[in-house]
């Protein structure tokens, strides 16, 4: 078989079980619903006739399937500089830099890191839709740090579900205003578009909301300026996955991201000169969702960040325990 191509003979075991859900059960198939769409478009045939997705095959059936090249739609494909950490056969993980769309919306139709992606590599899963290709998560258009992507369908699919089940071990670093009391937190607090700004997310009471969890550890607190109330940098660690959730929950515990425009105060000499919020996903661990092997990687701040940090140093009142344990991990590797 090809990477194109597909044969299966039907067991005594799936004799009777409907087409769609049977193919779902096979490597080669990423997920039902691509089962079904593949049926419907006349990919797949049992003993050479095309069927339908409700198609109850019987022992010895010979069932083909093509699986049609990927198109994705109108995007052109665009040489962006990537910082790829990690690649192979299935997926990429990449740091992403600052002022760096993920994928085509509303006023970012070029220039993403999508388009990016098309130049990269011929080969990218589709399950996102024809503007998401290789799309697995997203990071804001300012946050910085590691994110995947990925190369085939199948990955795509089993990458999008580790995450739905919370299994990837995703974690940022963030200095935020103010002096976080607690070494330990958990912000269970659900989200929902502002009703009354639409380009803002918040914590809402809203049959549309939805649940939103983020622990944080506090690594180090810097004491208090002449134009600050004193700074706490933390790492946090998602447990979903909504649209601007670190910055929503630390701005809704008064302790918003330093240098958000959206959620901060706005205050040039309290965000030090910052445009952009003081966010970055620095770790990320899971098992590779082909081979099962594990995968850990680290990405210390960006320039621009470690700078503003450094610049605080004389003020700092001295690392937790988690500060000694995360700074260590970051100097070994």
């Amino acid at each position: 078989m090809s990477d194109r191509f597909f044969e299966h003979r039907v067991t005594a075991e799936e004799s009777g079980v409907r087409l769609d859900k049977l193919l779902s059960t096979h490597d080669f198939m990423p997920s039902r619903s691509a089962a079904a769409r593949l049926i419907d478009d006349g990919f797949v045939r049992v003993d050479g006739d095309v069927v339908n997705k409700k198609h109850l095959p019987a022992e010895g059936a010979f069932i083909t399937v093509e699986m049609p090249k990927r198109d994705h739609g109108d995007l052109e494909p665009e040489h962006i500089p990537l910082d790829i950490r990690y690649e192979d056969q299935y997926m990429i993980v990449l740091s992403k830099q600052a002022d760096l769309v993920v994928h085509p919306a509303h006023g970012h139709l070029t220039g993403t890191l999508v388009h990016a992606l098309l130049a990269h590599s011929q080969e990218l899963g589709t399950m996102q839709g024809d503007d998401r290709p290789g799309i697995v998560h997203r990071l804001d258009k300012d946050t910085t740090g590691l994110m995947m992507a990925a190369k085939t369908d199948h990955a795509q699919a089993a990458l999008s579900e580790a995450i739905k089940i919370r299994s990837i071990d995703r974690r940022y670093i963030t200095l935020v205003h103010g002096y976080i009391t607690p070494d330990t937190g958990l912000i269970d607090a659900p989200i929902a578009r502002d009703p009354r700004h639409r380009l803002r997310m918040g914590v809402v009471e809203h049959p549309k909301s939805k649940q939103a969890v983020t622990t944080f550890r506090v690594l180090e607190r810097f004491m208090a300026g002449p134009h600050d109330d004193g700074y706490t940098l933390v790492e946090c660690k998602l447990y979903t996955g909504r649209t601007h959730q670190i910055r929503v929950h630390m701005a809704y515990i008064n302790h918003p991201v330093v240098g958000d425009q959206l959620y901060g105060a706005c205050k040039v000499k309290a965000d030090m000169g910052l445009e952009r919020q003081f966010l970055h996903a620095y770790r990320i661990k899971l098992d590779h969702p082909i081979t099962g092997k594990e995968i850990a990687l680290l990405d210390w701040l960006p320039e621009d960040l470690a700078t503003r940090l450094d610049s605080l140093a004389e003020s700092s009142m001295g690392r937790t325990e988690a500060g000694d344990e995360v700074f260590a991990e970051i100097a070994a590797y």
